[in-house]
């Protein structure tokens, strides 16, 4: 009996492996429009014996893509444009799942394979917010500090967003409170400088993201599952840590949400590090353990035993994969095999089911 290779409950939706795909973002987007390449990309994935197949980041407004080139959800446009790629993943037997996310100080930038370097109005980019007017490095833009009637609308604007996704289809929402990005910039006093109620104490820096989560979980529908993806850590002395994530993971079970996607890092450009094979498993352990809440765990989980132990072994429910599953989009029948579980090819591949 292999464990990530059974069902997963969380409300109404089964999953029916514990093995989902990452939220990654492609830059090949236009006016936040997914393109053939999105379908190709998820839907192989999707064939490929994934349970949950997440699309990339979405922004919920236009200023807040980390590209011109990102996903969005800011208009009904999107929702359109999303349907016949959400349908498709779900009838591969797939669940189909999207990210919402704005990226605050880390907005308009070139492509990572143009160095990600900081774009200018006249190349196509727009001024980034923030919680406070704190750049990402020394060579950002300094963002503008949000005011509180911006911050107010941006909730408004993130619960506008997930009612698109459902009606596109997507029966699983994750928001984005990791890797530096908006939520996460509220959480840290490192990027969070603020004296009024939306910095400070835990509390208050934690105030924007859980009213983000709260209106999703109200416009969400009751029974499909909410995911909030956190980094668990800054890596940083005097940053977000273990500690303040497990506050706020209980904040956010109060609200609602039903996942917790454990990832870190994403603050600051210099912090160090210690990558290797599953480094992130012990933050999911531990919020799984200390908030009673179903966690999924995330980085260099590449070999279908290391997924296995990870669940069985009970430091999370479920694993997300992501580069992983750029270089094979059928991970998950590979991982079957290696682990002696008979699943199911689809009908045009079973000729090479051996």
């Amino acid at each position: 009996m292999s464990k990530i290779f059974s069902p997963l409950r969380l409300r109404e939706i089964e999953f029916k492996n514990r093995i989902f795909v990452s939220p990654m973002s492609q830059y090949c987007s236009k006016d936040g429009m997914p393109t053939d390449w999105h379908f190709v990309h998820l839907g192989s994935r999707a064939v490929g014996g994934a349970a949950l197949v997440i699309a990339e980041a979405a922004a919920v407004s236009s200023e807040g893509r980390i590209t011109p080139w990102d996903n969005g959800m800011w208009s009904d446009q999107h929702t359109q444009a999303f349907k016949p790629m959400a349908a498709f993943i779900k009838a591969q037997g797939a669940i189909p799942g999207i990210q919402l996310n704005h990226t605050g100080r880390k907005a308009s930038t070139d492509t990572p394979w143009r160095n990600r370097r900081p774009l200018g109005k006249k190349e196509g980019g727009w001024e980034p917010l923030a919680p406070s007017a704190i750049p990402f490095d020394r060579s950002s833009p300094v963002p503008r500090e949000m005011t509180n009637s911006e911050i107010e609308e941006l909730v408004s604007k993130f619960a506008a967003a997930v009612r698109r996704c459902h009606q596109a289809g997507f029966e699983v929402l994750e928001l984005h409170m990791a890797h530096g990005y908006l939520c996460h910039q509220f959480l840290s006093p490192l990027s969070n400088q603020r004296r009024d109620d939306y910095g400070g104490d835990l509390k208050n820096r934690a105030r924007f993201p859980l009213k983000v989560a709260q209106a999703a979980r109200e416009m969400w529908p009751a029974h499909l599952p909410l995911f909030v993806r956190i980094s668990c850590t800054d890596w940083v002395q005097g940053g977000w840590d273990l500690r303040q994530s497990i506050d706020l993971c209980r904040w956010l079970k109060e609200s609602g949400v039903d996942l917790i996607d454990c990832s870190s890092g994403g603050m600051l450009p210099d912090a160090n590090i210690p990558i290797g094979p599953g480094y992130q498993v012990p933050f999911a352990a531990a919020i799984r353990r200390e908030v009673g809440i179903s966690t999924g765990a995330v980085g260099l989980i590449t070999q279908p035993f290391q997924a296995e132990q990870i669940v069985a072994t009970g430091q999370a429910d479920a694993v997300l994969i992501g580069r992983e599953f750029l270089r094979n989009p059928y991970w998950p029948l590979y991982a079957a095999k290696a682990l002696g579980v008979d699943v199911p090819w689809p009908l045009q591949y079973e000729r090479a089911k051996i």
